[in-house]
């Protein structure tokens, strides 16, 4: 409706046989500029703007002023700001234009004082839209009649907060920031007297006079602001209750932004310019604002406390990170871990990211990361340990920082951070052993900090790296005798000795610290480490030594020093044990340019990762280590050379993956990363008998004929631990499985034909006893053998069930044990598929993957199973069927590969699971992408002209069909279609078909 007023109104005012006449083109920019997605509305502008540059004819930019003008007091919301930008546009591009004459027909068309009640609004709009139009074109700040105007209608706007709120004071704002000094004090000054006058009336005129005070301070100066309001500074004792109300008025407007209101921010620079910080913080800030129990001002205290951080000076950071804002940030981050709450956390840390990444003062970074380092839960840091922030340091506040973690860690210095307890640790003081807890807490987050800090810090080097990991390593295992200059983690002994819980934390992130540098890049800017990088080598240092053989060579100091002793000392055998590893490994180094490269590197990775192992747990480890020694010494000896033809010795590559697997089996988290890195180390040397080794651990065949590589005990509670979640997980499942085993245990008592003869037995046996005529009674001493028989023969049957129900449960924790196994074994599976995608060795795996998640499918429906099934599933889909790599080299197996396509589409149609069917359906257009890909060894593969031309590609399948036999393949999937059109319940549906033939049209 309103549109087509707009559009009556505009034809009545132009020429109808001049601008009408000249098409519907031209009408159509105005009608685009009014729609609500702004990538419509600003071509429209350009289009426009084009179009006058081109016409240069003055009626056309005449209808353009008139119909924007019109637009800038629509009632749609949308299409006010696209008209007040067009018409900046237009403005900035013609010049010529006067700018008064434009503002003349603003107040004209949207008289205040003219309009009717009910379209006040919208007339207030077009007033506030025609000032921004102005303002945006660049040219108002140039025009001082203009400008004055301008601003005197944005002051009778401030009288409309109904409709417009405080954005006629903000605009009044950006344009007095906007313009030169003269100006202000020639022009606006008079007009904004008042305003200034009243400053501390409401927050938009104080944020008025801060914003002349710092862009005018030759206008505003004391004297003037003496005469204005009375006193010649702002922030001074009198002033302060009025601050702090503005404050919170403030804050509660901007609620809804969730962001700190400039006129606090501005304030806060000003306290800066009139030296009167400490003032503001202690008194507008601390005993003012934060006495407000109200949520949004809590928060513009803490925007305020993240956003001074790049303005304060170093003892200004110091002030600020110990006082009472940081304290309640602290509070309020314990308070809101839960899910319900908003968390500030994350805004704070944003805060401190954009301060470090700016500051170029070490300092200052070292200041900030330690004030928020102390600020402490009860000895834990509420920053958290593994924030990323560190990567923004210096190199020398990182190096200080590192120091101080350490210095924190050993001599922890309760009374320099900024503690607080939560209510229930207030109630809870009289605990004797506090101290000695917040230690503990403190201690564990340093350790975290340490090792994140070799993941996350940028600027770290080769020696930093190096000494957090010698420092976490030595807490870990070792204690310090006395202080000695020698070892330099034994140069300052702990103020507080580490107890047992101690050093088990610390041993627990030093091994997640191992796998970071099994992993880490070459650090350094080196030719060779920049060559190095190129190669994607991980886990060295620059000159090629493995991170984790530097660590070993350590820890052979240690264990060879009298100054520090082992927590858990080794014995003769583990100490004989340790010194053949490190030898055997030195050996290794010395073929490393004879043999096979990475042969080598990955038994070095294996043995040392074992070896550094071995101070965790020694007993289980020594026995893996000295058959790895074994293993080692049959794999490189020139026996081993000889035999390489004698197929009946297993290759290094069969013996590796062995190694593997029965590390896999052992209930460690760490010896399954230690796999799984080594496995990588040994992907590309992969054999078809090494990847039989892995698949057979999921054939069922080979689980019922053979001993499985998962022993089952019940000496490690970690293995028994998974059953027990199990259970509990389930907790209703598992009540209603117990009544039923009850119940089906008493059944079977009741239905034991053995039972139940041996018990008559001891009944005629007790009856004969007393006599022969079966009226008497039986005797006490009769009666008494008879009870005692019966005892006996309940409690052997007793003995019998029990014995039933250990076995079942042997045989439940027994399967969820296997089933663990097979998880991790299916790891390795991903691993390979990953990184050797273009592997032939891939074709093989195709089977056993779909046996196995049809075998899931068909199996009991647990909570465990289904993850497997879960996660065996997303390995086919994402590492398989979806993955961009593949084999390049199919021509020597091209019919192997049609044979699998032929036998996975059969087996697709054989099947009654439709769900089952699709994983074999999917598994064949893989094989297709697969033979379609490769290249003919007799046809060069044409190349389409553009990529998205779709008939392009089409074209090119048709020329070139690679290594398929199109003839072949064509009477799989019609016998396929044939059966899917025919057969009533046929597994296959129409989403497989229509993605065969929208992937491969041909």
């Amino acid at each position: 409706m309103e549109g087509m007023e707009e559009r009556g109104g505009g034809a009545a005012v132009s020429d109808p046989r001049g601008v009408l006449r000249q098409g519907r083109a031209f009408l159509d920019f105005f009608w685009d500029i009014a729609k609500p997605e702004q990538e419509v509305r600003l071509a429209a502008t350009e289009n426009l703007l084009r179009h006058l540059r081109e016409g240069k004819k003055d009626d056309e930019l005449k209808y353009t002023l008139k119909r924007l003008v019109e637009g800038l007091g629509a009632t749609r919301e949308a299409a006010r700001p696209g008209f007040s930008l067009a018409l900046a546009q237009v403005l900035q591009t013609f010049e010529k234009i006067p700018l008064c004459s434009i503002l003349e027909q603003i107040k004209e068309k949207h008289s205040l004082e003219k309009v009717k009640k009910k379209l006040v609004r919208n007339a207030a709009f077009g007033n506030f839209f025609g000032v921004m139009a102005l303002f945006q074109s660049g040219r108002l700040v140039k025009d001082r009649k203009a400008l004055l105007e301008s601003i005197q209608l944005l002051q009778q706007l401030t009288n409309h907060q109904t409709h417009l709120r405080d954005l006629p004071r903000k605009t009044l704002i950006d344009i007095t920031s906007e313009v030169p000094e003269s100006v202000f004090e020639e022009v606006l000054f008079d007009i904004l007297q008042g305003d200034l006058s009243s400053a501390f009336t409401s927050p938009e005129n104080l944020h008025l006079l801060l914003v002349g005070m710092q862009k005018f301070p030759g206008v505003l100066k004391p004297k003037k602001l003496k005469k204005l309001f009375g006193s010649p500074t702002v922030v001074n004792e009198e002033n302060i209750p009025r601050l702090v109300e503005l404050l919170k008025s403030a804050a509660k407007s901007e609620k809804e932004d969730k962001k700190l209101p400039s006129v606090v921010f501005d304030l806060l620079q000003v306290a800066l310019k009139e030296s009167a910080f400490e003032l503001f913080w202690n008194e507008v800030v601390e005993n003012g604002l934060l006495k407000e129990k109200s949520g949004p001002v809590s928060y513009m205290c803490y925007r305020l406390l993240g956003s001074a951080l790049p303005v304060l000076s170093l003892e200004q950071l110091q002030v600020v990170l110990k006082g009472n804002v940081m304290l309640h940030y602290g509070e309020h981050v314990v308070a809101t871990q839960f899910p319900q709450g908003f968390k500030f956390a994350a805004e704070m840390e944003g805060y401190i990211d954009k301060f470090l990444s700016d500051c170029d003062d070490p300092e200052r970074q070292l200041a900030v990361m330690m004030g928020f380092s102390t600020l402490t839960h009860q000895g834990k840091p509420v920053l958290l340990s593994a924030s990323r922030v560190v990567r923004h340091l210096q190199a020398v506040a990182l190096q200080k920082y590192v120091d101080w973690l350490k210095d924190m860690f050993l001599r922890p210095d309760l009374d320099c951070c900024l503690d607080f307890s939560g209510n229930r640790q207030k109630q809870n003081r009289e605990n004797a052993d506090r101290a000695q807890h917040k230690i503990a807490r403190l201690r564990r987050w340093i350790i975290h900090r340490l090792v994140n800090i070799t993941e996350s810090a940028v600027r770290k080097e080769e020696s930093l790296v190096m000494d957090i990991a010698r420092f976490c390593f030595f807490h870990a295992f070792f204690v310090a005798k006395k202080k000695t200059s020698q070892i330099g983690e034994a140069s300052v002994l702990p103020s507080e000795p580490l107890d047992e819980q101690d050093h088990t934390e610390t041993e627990n992130y030093f091994f997640g610290l191992l796998q970071t540098l099994n992993t880490l890049p070459v650090l350094g800017d080196t030719a060779k480490a920049a060559a190095l990088r190129e190669k994607h080598v991980h886990g060295v240092t620059a000159d090629g030594k493995l991170w984790i053989f530097l660590l070993a060579e350590y820890a052979n100091k240690l264990l060879s020093s009298d100054h520090v002793k082992a927590v858990k000392p080794f014995t003769k055998e583990q100490r004989d044990i340790w010194e053949r590893t490190l030898q055997s490994v030195k050996n290794l180094q010395k073929k490393e340019n004879k043999s096979d490269t990475a042969k080598v590197g990955a038994f070095q990775q294996l043995l040392l990762s074992m070896a550094i192992y071995l101070f965790k747990n020694q007993s289980e480890t020594v026995d893996v280590l000295s058959d790895l020694l074994n293993c080692t010494e049959r794999a490189f000896s020139k026996e081993a050379k000889k035999k390489k033809a004698d197929n009946s010795e297993p290759g290094w590559v069969e013996v590796m993956v062995e190694i593997l697997l029965s590390l896999l089996a052992q209930p460690s988290l760490l010896l399954r990363r230690i796999s799984k890195s080594v496995f990588v180390w040994i992907c590309p040397n992969l054999t078809k008998k090494g990847l039989q080794l892995i698949l057979d651990v999921f054939d069922p065949n080979q689980e019922e004929n053979e001993e499985s590589a998962v022993v089952v005990t019940e000496e490690s509670n970690k293995k028994t631990k998974s059953a027990k979640d199990t259970d509990e997980e389930g907790s209703e499942d598992s009540s209603d499985e117990d009544d039923t085993d009850s119940g089906d245990e008493e059944t079977s008592e009741e239905v034991d034909d053995d039972f139940r003869s041996q018990l008559m037995n001891v009944l005629q046996a007790g009856k004969a006893s007393g006599g022969d005529d079966s009226d008497e009674e039986l005797d006490d001493e009769a009666m008494m053998a008879l009870d005692k028989n019966i005892s006996a023969l309940f409690a052997e049957q007793q003995k019998r069930i029990q014995a039933k129900k250990d076995e079942k449960d042997r045989m439940r924790k027994e399967k969820i044990l296997r089933r663990d196994f097979k998880a991790k074994v299916l790891d390795l599976i991903d691993v390979f598929l990953v990184k050797q995608a273009e592997n032939p060795l891939v074709f093989d795996i195709i089977e056993p993957l779909l046996q196995l998640i049809e075998q899931c499918m068909s199996s009991d429906s647990d909570k465990q199973e289904v993850d497997f099934l879960r996660k065996t599933a997303s390995i086919f889909k994402n590492s398989l069927c979806r993955n961009k790599q593949y084999c390049r080299t199919v021509q020597a197996l091209q019919e192997d590969v049609h044979a699998l396509l032929q036998r996975l589409v059969k087996k697709a149609c054989k099947h009654t699971d439709s769900a089952v069917a699709l994983y074999y359906f999917s598994a064949s257009l893989y094989l297709l992408k697969v033979l379609k890909g490769n290249t003919s060894s007799t046809v060069p593969p044409p190349q389409p002209q553009k990529q998205n031309d779709s008939r392009a590609k089409q074209v090119c399948q048709l020329l070139n069909p690679g290594c398929l036999d199109v003839k072949r393949v064509a009477v799989t999937y019609r016998q396929a279609l044939t059966q899917f059109f025919s057969k009533r319940n046929s597994p296959l549906t129409c989403s497989m078909f229509h993605d065969l033939f929208k992937r491969f049209p041909v």
